[in-house]
């Protein structure tokens, strides 16, 4: 029987577990008693940046070449923190520029969810509304957006229960090595608030930690689910864990 995303012991796949935003939200659910199957396409690197922790299962596997229903199969939940770069860089090596990373992953992904899943958060980007404007339209110069945009489409059209977050330009990391404590004592110096938008309409910059914890705490408000927020960071003493500051946060823009 399937747990409830709020439930202790509740299994969450975390697909992209090894990157910054990733990393932090693997430490954060481990923290609050989660289970989390971590997926990533390199054993080596997962075992070198995740280690290995009570709760923590490793899996291995290319999200652009699907064949995904094993790593996938018997999840609660599933949080989709992955991408790549914006403009050409080594990240896009090996056929992983945004169409691949952005848009055929996600599809890939979704095609393997159990149709049973309690909740699917995909993490994309601000600007997906607003590709000709500046300074998207030069963000966008390469298709990042778009992809994030398609990828977004794909979420909705799916029919499983979704939350979609549209970070603002992100801060803080990407973290390098897996240290619990290093992660969860992290902050965004005084830019701890958070701003949510149910619209598109968010500029400046979003930290990775409120980032993580947004997507954490989606999966257990009810309310975020078939909701889409931009989220910024800004000035403040923020919600940082607190479970009705957030849904006082999300409500307030549903």
């Amino acid at each position: 029987m399937l747990l409830q995303p709020q439930e202790p012991g509740a299994l969450v796949l975390v697909a992209g577990a090894t990157g910054g935003v990733g990393q932090l939200l693997t430490a954060k659910l481990l923290e609050r008693g989660y289970r989390v199957r971590a997926l990533s396409r390199s054993a080596d690197k997962a075992a070198a940046v995740l280690g290995a922790r009570a709760g923590l299962e490793l899996v291995y596997g290319d999200l652009k070449k699907g064949g995904l229903e094993p790593l996938v199969a018997g999840v609660d939940a599933v949080a989709c923190c992955t991408g790549t770069t914006a403009f050409p860089s080594k990240r896009w090596d090996g056929d992983n520029g945004p169409e691949q990373s952005d848009f055929v992953a996600v599809r890939n992904l979704l095609a393997a969810t159990p149709r049973d899943v309690k909740r699917f958060v995909l993490t994309t980007s601000a600007g997906v509304e607003r590709q000709g404007k500046f300074p998207f339209f030069i963000l966008n110069l390469f298709g990042v957006l778009k992809w994030k945009a398609e990828a977004e489409r794909l979420v909705r059209e799916s029919g499983l229960p979704f939350t979609i977050l549209r970070p603002s330009r992100l801060t803080d990391g990407p973290y390098t090595s897996f240290d619990l404590n290093t992660l969860l004592q992290g902050t965004a110096g005084t830019r701890r608030s958070v701003q949510l938008s149910p619209r598109d309409d968010l500029l400046g910059e979003a930290s990775r930690i409120a980032v993580a914890e947004a997507m954490l705490q989606a999966l257990a408000i009810p309310e975020t689910e078939g909701r889409t927020y931009a989220l910024s960071s800004t000035e403040g003493e923020g919600p940082g864990g607190s479970r009705e500051q957030w849904r006082s946060l999300f409500l307030a823009e549903a």
